[in-house]
């Protein structure tokens, strides 16, 4: 058996850390999709401190919902870590902050969240206007999804907080939601 070799012209192009890569990627796409990462994690650690309050004040069912709110987040951050390594980059790990875990009650809970996932939101839309302005097509692809995904989280946050805040904290209907959430139940009601 012989082995060929094929004699290109052009050198393979590589990323920093010498991984192949098929399209360059422009430093301001790479800078944001690390910062999105960063906000991931931060989500996620932010989720974990909302489960251990709420399973400080056995309600076992927000604090179950919001350990897989957590998990999931650093789900995301593993997709985008994943994506820069297959684009030929390295990533970049940068500290994240120290969760606040003083909380008043669970409606001001549930408000920081919802605005932490359209926070997220916003990041997503950013990065694909940052990725379209720069040609990446193979970036959009990847967000169509995860934006897809974001907008059907912000309208689940709004759901519960809605929720929450029709309990006005009365002990007998946060256990009912706890219950719900405790069973999986946390998506609105369709009308379609």
């Amino acid at each position: 058996m012989t082995v060929s070799t094929v004699n290109t012209s052009h050198s393979l192009a590589v990323g920093p850390a010498g991984r192949a890569m098929a399209q360059p990627m422009e430093d301001s796409l790479v800078e944001a999709l690390q910062q999105h990462l960063t906000m991931e994690r931060q989500a996620s650690a932010m989720y974990f401190a909302f489960a251990i309050w709420f399973s400080e004040r056995e309600l076992g069912g927000f604090s179950n919902f919001f350990k897989n709110e957590s998990t999931s987040e650093q789900q995301h951050a593993s997709g985008f870590a994943d994506y820069l390594i297959a684009r030929g980059q390295t990533v970049l790990l940068e500290s994240i902050d120290a969760p606040r875990q003083n909380w008043n009650s669970p409606e001001e809970i549930m408000e920081a969240s919802f605005l932490m996932e359209s926070e997220v939101t916003t990041s997503l839309q950013q990065l694909y206007a940052t990725a379209e302005r720069v040609s990446d097509v193979r970036t959009t692809v990847f967000l169509d999804p995860l934006v897809e995904n974001q907008v059907t989280s912000e309208n689940e946050f709004a759901y519960l907080v809605g929720r929450v805040r029709y309990s006005q904290n009365q002990a007998a209907a946060m256990l009912i939601i706890d219950n719900e959430l405790r069973e999986g139940q946390h998506s609105p009601p369709k009308l379609a």
